[in-house]
């Protein structure tokens, strides 16, 4: 590919409605969190310094991270909405996020949608053969941690010729610039330009809406690991702790289900940044030595790719189990500033949720409710 054939960044078209449909869903998830709620923030004004020493992509050292509980549909873009309007017109600057290939991007529509809302589809295992850490969707998002632009897409995918395509491309770049999921469909890569290096990506690693009245998490899935194991630096980390979303979206309610109930209290605690490398960078080392072992046996990886030695050697399972744990911890820690209890230890841990009860959403035998997204 030419130089000239490589910009730094999408269309002015693309980036106009990417910032149209951001913009919008923010300004009425912020009337709906100030006008017709009850909210209160913590930690707001760190982070939103923070967000502002990242405004030049091209100055930008380091990725972000933020992890979050998962406790309703609209948690994602809700709770964005206690960000001052400058903020939500940017998608410069505002998170990446991870959205269920098998609900939002099932259309044409929903596609682009989404797409330009900077969400990417992710296949959950539950509902797809494509599912997994090994998925293209994992790549990009480490892609954007890093420091980019990454015009390879090396990552072979089984085509599945059911999959209908949504075929989305920003017209105006020539629709080279795309990544595909399960090696049929299309969708832009964004880490395939040089505005997003660095970039912020959300994660909810608990991967299923978790409702209880003792406000417990699930236990999180390996897929932050691989971000903060994998990036390049490692990014920096901020943990999220939400209440109140559950109230407006609980899964319990009645006519009209689709509409969010007013009148509730939200509550979105931001905690202190955490130094990505200062964090993690004991199990960074001992990944790159297991990375570096298996390359030299079967040749270099690209960034974000791994091949199946990688993804289920015993010592990069343990890595990525204490990574995991890591980053829940920090959640918690935000979590105890509201006041609950610590949490029984075994709950981190995948096993102690099969007291739930079946696999499907619903209410559990634990008292919980539980819903895919």
């Amino acid at each position: 590919m030419r130089p000239e054939e490589q910009p730094t960044e999408p269309s002015w078209p693309w980036r106009a409605a990417s910032a149209f449909t951001m913009g919008t869903v923010g300004v009425l998830c912020r009337s709906f969190l100030y006008g017709l709620s009850t909210t209160h923030v913590e930690g707001l004004d760190e982070f939103l310094q923070l967000l502002d020493e990242r405004q030049d992509p091209y100055t930008r050292e380091k990725g972000l991270i933020t992890v979050s509980n998962h406790i309703s549909v609209l948690d994602d873009p809700l709770m964005w909405g206690v960000l001052p309007l400058r903020y939500l017109f940017n998608p410069s600057i505002m998170r990446w996020g991870l959205a269920s290939y098998d609900l939002c991007f099932t259309n044409k529509g929903l596609s682009t949608f989404f797409t330009l809302g900077q969400l990417l589809p992710t296949h959950r295992s539950q509902h797809s053969t494509f599912g997994g850490l090994g998925q293209p969707t994992v790549t990009q998002a480490i892609r954007l941690l890093s420091r980019g632009p990454f015009l390879d897409n090396p990552q072979r995918v089984k085509p599945n010729k059911s999959l209908r395509s949504p075929d989305l491309s920003d017209p105006f770049s020539g629709g080279h610039l795309t990544f595909s999921t399960d090696g049929v469909d299309t969708f832009p890569a964004p880490a395939a330009y040089a505005s997003r290096r660095h970039a912020w990506v959300h994660i909810f690693p608990e991967g299923r809406i978790h409702q209880t009245e003792e406000k417990t998490m699930r236990y999180f899935k390996w897929g932050i690991s691989r971000l903060l194991l994998e990036s390049e630096p490692c990014p920096d980390v901020v943990p999220i702790w939400l209440e109140g979303p559950d109230k407006v979206m609980d899964e319990r309610r009645g006519f009209p289900k689709p509409l969010p109930r007013p009148g509730k209290e939200v509550f979105v605690a931001f905690g202190k940044k955490i130094d990505g490398e200062q964090a993690f960078g004991d199990l960074r080392a001992r990944w790159k030595k297991i990375r570096e072992k298996e390359e030299a046996r079967s040749g270099e990886l690209p960034v974000g790719v791994l091949n199946d030695a990688l993804l289920y050697d015993e010592e990069a399972v343990r890595i990525r189990e204490e990574c995991t744990m890591r980053c829940r911890n920090a959640v918690l820690a935000v979590r105890r500033t509201r006041g609950y209890p610590d949490e029984d230890p075994k709950a981190s841990f995948a096993a102690t949720w099969a007291i739930e009860g079946s696999r499907g959403e619903g209410k559990k035998d634990d008292g919980s409710i539980v819903k895919d997204q």
